[in-house]
C-alpha cells in the first residue's frame, strides 16, 4: 500500500461514521505499519473546517480510542461536498490531489442511504474520482457500500447493474460488519485446519445445525421508520445469517484465495432449497414482539414504538427451517432463528452431532431392557446429544464442545461435560472490533471477507421464495410474543422428533 493512501468517508457527519468508522480508522492507524499509514477527508454537505470536524469526532470518540484519534487527527479533513452536485465534485477531486501529493490509492466509503448509490456513482466516475486501470497497484480505486443491498432479488440485480457500469466487480467491497468478527473468521480455520472435526462435518454424522441472533433491543431510537420497510427477515437471515450459514456449510475451497473462497459460498446459497409456498407454513414461524419487561424496564410493544403503523404487518422474529440440496448435507436440517426483544443478547453456531448407534447407558430406573429400546424406536423417550459444538459470536467469542463422562460411582452413568476456549482469555485481549479488520482488508485489496454480487443475488432468491410464502393461503400467521420471552413457543415444533430445542446462548 502506498504511504499516501486516501480514506473518502461520503456521509462524514452522520452516526455511522461517529460510532464506527472513525474509532475503528484510529485503533487501525495506531497499529498499523508505515506502508499502511492513510489519510482520512471527511464528506458531508454542511460547511464545517477541518478543526471543527476533528473536534466533532474527538467528542464522540470512545474512551479506548481518544489516544489513537489524537495522534490520527492531523491527517484527518473535511471537504464540504454533495454527490449530486458536479462542481463539489470537482473542487473534492482538486483537495485530494492537493492532499495527497502524488498518486496514491483511494478507497471511497459510502454511508449514504442505499437509494443514493447509483447517482453517488455516477457523479463520482463523472469527475473522474472512479477511474483505474485494471491490475493497478499504486494508483487503485476502491469503493466500499453498506448493506442492505436492494430489498428483494429484483431490485439487488439493478443495483449491481448499475454498481457495474461505472466499477468493476474488483473495486466493489460490501460491506457486512458480521463478518469481520474474529469468531466468524475462525469457522474457516476452525473447520478446515483440523482433522478431528473435518471428516465429521457431514450429514452421515450432523444431525442438525442451528444459528441464533438474538437481541434485546426493539426499534427505539427512531429506528422504526427504517424497520417498517424491512422487517427480521430482510434485515438480518438475508444478509448476516445466510453469510454465517455459507461459512459453516460451504465445501472447502482450492486454496485462501478471495475469489476460491467467495465462489464456495456462492454455490453453497444457490444449493438452498427454495421453499414451496405450501412448505413455509409448516417449516417457518414470524412474530412480532408485543409489551413486556427488558430486566427490570417495562417495554412497549412493536405496534406501540413510534413511526409503526397501527396495521403494520412487519415482523420482528422469524424462524426457519432450512435445507440445502447438496450431497454434503442432503437431509440435514439448518434452524435459523432471529428476534428482537428477546430474553438475552447473543449470536451462535451450534452444530449437533448425531448419537451413537445404540444406547448403553442411561437407562432409566426399573426400565426393563426390551421397553428401553421400544422406547428409543418410537420416539417417546430421548437420548441425551452429549456432542454438541457451539461457536460463540457476540458477546462472547468462543468456542464450547459438549461431551459425555462417566460419573463417579459404581453405576455406569453419563454426565454432560464442556471444553471451553475463550479468544479474550487466551490470547489476553479482545479480538479486533469487527470494522477495524474489514477496513484495513479494504485497504489491502483484499476481498475475501466482502459480498460478490452473484452471492448477494443467491441470498435474495431464497429469501424472495420465503417472503412469497408469507403472501400465499398457506402463509403462516404473524404471531405475538412478550418482549423479554424467548420467542413464540410456536417455533419450537420447528424441532422434530428428539432433535432438542433452541439453544438459550
Amino acid at each position: 500500500m502506498n504511504p499516501s493512501a486516501q480514506i473518502v468517508i461520503f456521509g462524514a457527519s452522520g452516526d455511522l461514521t461517529r460510532r464506527m468508522l472513525m474509532p475503528a480508522l484510529a485503533r487501525l492507524a495506531s497499529r498499523a505499519r508505515a506502508e499502511r499509514e492513510f489519510s482520512v477527508v471527511g464528506v458531508a454537505r454542511r460547511a464545517l473546517g477541518d478543526e471543527a470536524f476533528r473536534g466533532e469526532l474527538a467528542k464522540a470518540m470512545p474512551d479506548d480510542a481518544r489516544d489513537a484519534f489524537e495522534a490520527l487527527a492531523p491527517r484527518v479533513f473535511y471537504q464540504p461536498g454533495d454527490v449530486a452536485d458536479a462542481a463539489s465534485l470537482a473542487a473534492l477531486r482538486a483537495r485530494l490531489d492537493a492532499l495527497a501529493g502524488g498518486p496514491g490509492g483511494r478507497l471511497i466509503y459510502l454511508a449514504l442511504r442505499p437509494e443514493l448509490f447509483p447517482a453517488a456513482l455516477r457523479g463520482l466516475a463523472a469527475a473522474g474520482l472512479l477511474a483505474m486501470r485494471e491490475g493497478e497497484h499504486v494508483a487503485w480505486r476502491r469503493v466500499v457500500i453498506e448493506k442492505p443491498f436492494g430489498s428483494d432479488l429484483a431490485s439487488a440485480r439493478r443495483l449491481n447493474e448499475e454498481l457495474h457500469e461505472v466499477l468493476r466487480e474488483d473495486q466493489i467491497y460490501r460491506i457486512d460488519h458480521f463478518l469481520g468478527k474474529e469468531t466468524v473468521q475462525n469457522l474457516l480455520g476452525f473447520r478446515f485446519h483440523n482433522a478431528i472435526f473435518e471428516p465429521l462435518w457431514n450429514r452421515h454424522h450432523v444431525e442438525l445445525v442451528q444459528i441464533s441472533v438474538a437481541e434485546r433491543i426493539g426499534v427505539e431510537r427512531g429506528r422504526a421508520a427504517f424497520y417498517e420497510g424491512t422487517g427480521a427477515l430482510r434485515d438480518m437471515l438475508q444478509n448476516h445469517m445466510l453469510q454465517i450459514l455459507a461459512l459453516v456449510a460451504m465445501e472447502p475451497p482450492a486454496s485462501l484465495e478471495p475469489e476460491a473462497i467467495r465462489s464456495q459460498k456462492v454455490e453453497l446459497l444457490r444449493g438452498l432449497h427454495c421453499p414451496e409456498p405450501n412448505e413455509v407454513g409448516a417449516d417457518c414461524v414470524r412474530a412480532r414482539y408485543g409489551p413486556g419487561r427488558i430486566g427490570d424496564e417495562r417495554v412497549v410493544g412493536y405496534l406501540d414504538e413510534e413511526a409503526v403503523a397501527p396495521d403494520s404487518r412487519t415482523e420482528t422474529y422469524v424462524a426457519l427451517r432450512a435445507e440445502i440440496d447438496n450431497w454434503r448435507w442432503s437431509g440435514v436440517p439448518f434452524l435459523l432463528r432471529h428476534g428482537k426483544r428477546l430474553a438475552r443478547r447473543f449470536s451462535e453456531v451450534q452444530v449437533q452431532f448425531r448419537t451413537p448407534p445404540l444406547q448403553l447407558f442411561n437407562r432409566p430406573d426399573g426400565m426393563d431392557p426390551a421397553e428401553f429400546r421400544r422406547r428409543l424406536r418410537d420416539g417417546s423417550l430421548c437420548q441425551i446429544r452429549p456432542n454438541v459444538l457451539s461457536l460463540s459470536i457476540q458477546p462472547r467469542e468462543a468456542i464450547r464442545l459438549s461431551f459425555g463422562v462417566k460419573q463417579p460411582g459404581s453405576a455406569l452413568r453419563m454426565a454432560p461435560a464442556t471444553l471451553d476456549f475463550d479468544y479474550r482469555e487466551h490470547f489476553g485481549e479482545a479480538p479486533a472490533p469487527a470494522y477495524e479488520r474489514l477496513l484495513l482488508d479494504a485497504l489491502l485489496g483484499d476481498q475475501t471477507l466482502f459480498l460478490r454480487a452473484d452471492e448477494i443475488e443467491a441470498s435474495w432468491r431464497y429469501a424472495d421464495e420465503v417472503r412469497a410464502g408469507w403472501e400465499g393461503p398457506d402463509a403462516p400467521p404473524l404471531l405475538e410474543y412478550p418482549a423479554g420471552s424467548w420467542g413464540p413457543p410456536e417455533a419450537d415444533a420447528l424441532f422434530h422428533g428428539c432433535e432438542g430445542g433452541w439453544s438459550r446462548g
